[in-house]
């Protein structure tokens, strides 16, 4: 079980990988972000993206069920306040994102000493000639249990 004095700054944990898969990116777009350049071939290869661009909710929906996936489903998790999210660059069909977590700062609640307040920063990059280019940047507070609480 994660809790909070699991998560101590400077830490980081790789999620692994994620997938961004065509027909998933589309029914995404079509229930949730119905801009042209993330529908039609057509009108993408028009767009500033030169090609079908999956949105960036979808992208951060990726990394998101790569933390749960290895972080949260097994925590103390409490929820978050938010944060903010920017995508560097844009996520296609077929791309294999690598997904990870950075913890930047932690401290205990001062009102719910039970609770332990934790800053993230969540990063997906996928492979492009011989490097890496990030495709999303996640910075956002988590809330966690402390064993103790």
């Amino acid at each position: 079980m994660i809790a909070y004095e699991d998560l101590t700054p400077g830490r980081v944990i790789e999620l692994g990988e994620a997938v961004a898969e065509r027909e998933e990116m589309i029914d995404f777009a079509k229930r949730y972000d119905p801009q042209p350049f993330h529908l039609d071939d057509t009108a993408a290869g028009a767009s500033i993206f030169r090609g079908l661009a999956a949105s960036g909710w979808y992208t951060v929906g990726l990394w998101m069920r790569r933390y749960v996936d290895t972080v949260l489903a097994d925590s103390t998790s409490m929820g978050s306040p938010g944060g903010t999210v920017s995508w560097p660059a844009p996520v296609f069909a077929g791309d294999v994102l690598r997904c990870r977590l950075e913890v930047l700062t932690a401290r205990c609640s001062q009102t719910r000493p039970e609770m332990g307040i934790v800053e993230i920063r969540g990063t997906a990059h996928r492979a492009e000639d011989g490097g890496e280019q990030c495709v999303l940047d996640a910075t956002f507070t988590a809330l966690l249990g402390t064993r103790s609480g």
